[in-house]
């Protein structure tokens, strides 16, 4: 048994395709968990049709309180295993988790993308309406569309979202 397991917001990777399923068992042993869920459309040859999917692949978050929630996660049939970099567990802060639930809840964030290469160009600007307000990001001008891309460290992720230009201002005037 693991002693003095790390408490917080960690990364449980499962089967591909078996997200919701095992957010479900989890939700059932009495484990808080979370799915971050985005809209997709995806253009048929005769319709277009609207799903969720989840925003981390194989990933579903699992807020552990003891060793014992720890072993309970890994009890659900999910063949999974904890997400670790080296030999550390990915724990991922109060303050991400936050952040991943505004960028999956708000309904004018359009075209969510996840990726895990740092852009290394674009400027540094902060967003001064709607439900992202104060957040500090970096700018990426992909096809005249308008994305921001907010790193969350502690899984090594980066998430892309297409907002408004007039929501975004020079980081220097915001502060």
């Amino acid at each position: 048994m693991i002693k003095n397991f790390p408490k917080g917001w960690h990364v449980l990777y499962v089967k591909s395709r078996h997200e919701k399923k095992v957010h479900d068992l989890l939700l059932d042993v009495s484990l808080d968990s979370f799915l971050p869920m985005i809209k997709t459309t995806r253009k048929w040859s005769d319709r277009m049709k609207t799903s969720l999917k989840p925003l981390f692949p194989s990933y579903v978050f699992v807020n552990i309180k003891s060793s014992r929630d720890f072993h309970k996660a890994l009890s659900v049939r999910s063949e999974g295993s904890f997400v670790r970099f080296g030999t550390k567990y990915a724990r991922v802060s109060e303050t991400d988790m936050c952040l991943i639930k505004l960028l999956t809840s708000s309904t004018s964030i359009k075209d969510v993308e996840v990726g895990v290469d740092l852009p290394l160009e674009g400027s540094f600007k902060v967003v001064n309406e709607g439900a992202l307000l104060g957040l500090k990001c970096k700018v990426l001008n992909v096809n005249n569309k308008n994305k921001i891309v907010v790193r969350i460290e502690s899984i090594q992720q980066n998430i892309c979202v297409t907002i408004p230009v007039s929501y975004l201002s020079d980081l220097k005037t915001a502060v």
